[in-house]
């Protein structure tokens, strides 16, 4: 039988078991969203990879690597959702800052500038896996210093790669341009998520 859009997203709940394999607060608001019902688990893996990867291929790698991890906790009929999200500039990846000092750096990097931001996403089950990810280009206008600061010493963007979250002050404020997947940015691509666990 062939089901429209939603309708076979509500049909796919009953019969698949949604796991978010992530304890990001952001994918998780995405996911349930979208209308997913899922229950979430959180991988502990090395997040290192090769010097010699290509930066475009990070995300997609490090997804994988975690869905690879939690694999041995699936059961039948459950569908792990795992991710990962860089942030590129000058094909260098700017990651979590360590401290205030190297968020005002990374922001102070993208200001003015356009960068990439890629999401990896890997799906698994038992049976099965799936492995994509989607590209969006974010250009911010020219931050001022005393914009940075109260940024960082307000929302506190330590644990965002590229020491920003688009759906904050500094995203209504700064970013001048996207092209591409607004979600995206936010860690989850949930149009293509949303297809690709349609087709799954």
């Amino acid at each position: 039988m062939e089901y429209a859009g939603w309708d076979k997203c509500i049909i796919y709940q009953y019969v698949m078991n949604l796991i978010l394999g992530s304890s990001s607060p952001r994918r998780k608001e995405l996911l349930q969203a979208m209308g997913f019902e899922f229950r979430t688990t959180s991988p502990d893996i090395d997040e290192s990879f090769s010097d010699e990867m290509p930066v475009e291929n990070v995300p997609a790698f490090l997804a994988e690597s975690k869905a690879i991890a939690l694999v041995d906790s699936l059961e039948k009929d459950d569908l792990l959702i795992c991710s990962d999200t860089v942030v590129v500039l000058n094909n260098k990846i700017l990651g979590k800052p360590n401290n205030r000092e190297d968020a005002m750096s990374i922001l102070q990097q993208l200001s003015g500038n356009t960068h990439l931001v890629i999401t990896g996403v890997a799906l698994k089950s038992l049976t099965k896996t799936k492995v994509f990810s989607v590209k969006t280009e974010v250009k911010f206008t020219n931050l001022t210093h005393s914009q940075i600061e109260f940024y960082i010493d307000n929302y506190h963007p330590f644990d965002k790669a590229g020491s920003y979250g688009i759906q904050d002050w500094i995203g209504l404020i700064g970013v001048e341009k996207i092209e591409g997947s607004y979600t995206n940015v936010m860690g989850l691509p949930t149009c293509e998520l949303h297809e690709a666990i349609l087709n799954f």
